[in-house]
């Protein structure tokens, strides 16, 4: 009996996806529930798996072509697997192969059935390996720990340094996000600054004993989470935001943090950071991390923010001005810390400190309410004891 691998209900507002990566290839053994393809949709990357062990007859569509809900992928024909087929039908990782290779020009003749063993490389320098067939021991990698990164593999395959790729879902939805920000809001950012000796030295007291107690380790960013959600409940407007003619004031602290995956930048929702304590922040931070990672973020996570925190310092920005999460009204920017001389009763001492950017839409946020929202999260930051007596 042959079955049709279709595409999965998709999330709400999600219209369409894209097909990514095919791991089996028609005449492939397959098991029930293995991830026959990736969906790439704006958001998420959705799997499908096989409905029943047997045979993948055929495949109706290829990578790159776009999908609509319950549309024909393929068709598995339903039958025992043999017992010598049963290891070798577990479909490999995303991260070691990716879809039936394609040759190259001056590639090697066997590169279209010669899965290739891409080792430690980047996306784009998988991509490369396996559409000329290089193998990792054919390659020198010259990024952190012998990581292989696409130059690398140009270099071997002699291709030209230029290539032209279409924008990934996820890629196009952000430029879209980003340019409606530009010209819808009335965008504008003040700045701060904090001085993070007194978070700093709480981190370091209590650092065994949080791992100890909670098995997660006291970031930065819990911090930040908690200061900026008092802040937002002093004041609610920052917290609101525009549709039409209304302002729609929200009555949870639904806090995304910005996360950069390989895939590109996303958002997951810390959801009503009221109720959740600095080691809930710091778990639902990692979780969200190694989920963006692995592409298994669901749309419930990156949906229902009412304010966002980017932390463009983990990468060594000083200072930037972050562009807004439409539809939201703000948007808080961190950046790195650096040890500066300030003057702190009427002596001069290094303290770490950070810039602070908090950009807003101006149609609804006036400038006082900004700038005092900005002035509570650096009084919090500097005397953390005020966000424990809600002060």
């Amino acid at each position: 009996m042959s079955i049709d691998v279709k595409v999965p209900v998709l999330p709400e507002s999600v219209t369409d996806a894209t097909v990514a990566t095919w791991y089996k290839k028609p005449g492939d053994f397959v098991k029930r529930d293995e991830n026959l393809v990736d969906l790439e949709t704006d958001k998420v990357v959705l799997e499908v798996p096989a409905p029943v062990d047997g045979i993948l007859e055929s495949i109706t569509v290829e990578s790159g072509d776009v999908v609509e809900a319950n549309q024909v992928l393929g068709v598995v024909k339903a039958g025992e697997i043999p017992v010598e087929k049963a290891e070798e039908s577990v479909a490999p990782k995303a991260n070691t192969t990716a879809s039936t290779p394609t040759p190259a020009k001056e590639a090697p003749a066997a590169a279209s059935n010669h899965i290739v063993d891409t080792g430690s490389a980047g996306p784009a320098a998988r991509k490369m390996m396996q559409e000329n067939g290089i193998d990792a021991s054919q390659v020198s990698g010259s990024g952190r720990g012998g990581r292989i990164t696409k130059p690398d593999v140009q270099n071997v395959a002699n291709t030209p340094m230029e290539e032209r790729v279409p924008m990934s879902r996820l890629r196009q939805k952000i430029a879209g996000r980003m340019l409606e920000a530009q010209s819808t809001a009335a965008m504008l950012t003040s700045f701060n600054e904090v001085d993070l000796k007194a978070v700093m030295d709480i981190r370091k007291k209590y650092k065994e004993e949080f791992i100890s107690k909670h098995g997660i380790k006291l970031g930065l960013m819990s911090f930040f989470v908690k200061a900026a959600t008092e802040a937002l409940k002093q004041f609610p407007v920052i917290n609101a935001s525009v549709e039409e003619t209304d302002v729609v004031y929200h009555k949870q602290q639904n806090i995304g943090i910005a996360v950069a995956t390989e895939r590109g930048l996303v958002v997951p929702v810390l959801k009503n950071t009221n109720a959740m304590g600095l080691a809930d922040i710091d778990a639902g931070i990692r979780n969200f991390a190694v989920a963006g990672n692995a592409g298994k973020l669901t749309m419930d996570d990156l949906t229902g923010g009412t304010f966002t925190i980017t932390n463009g310092g983990s990468f060594g920005s000083l200072m930037s001005t972050p562009i807004l999460n439409m539809p939201q009204s703000a948007i808080l920017g961190m950046h790195t810390i650096k040890d500066r001389p300030v003057v702190v009763d009427g002596e001069i001492v290094v303290r770490p400190m950070m810039y602070l950017a908090l950009t807003y839409d101006h149609r609804i946020i006036d400038g006082k309410d900004a700038v005092l929202f900005l002035v509570a999260i650096k009084e919090m930051l500097e005397d953390p004891a005020r966000m424990l007596l809600n002060l």
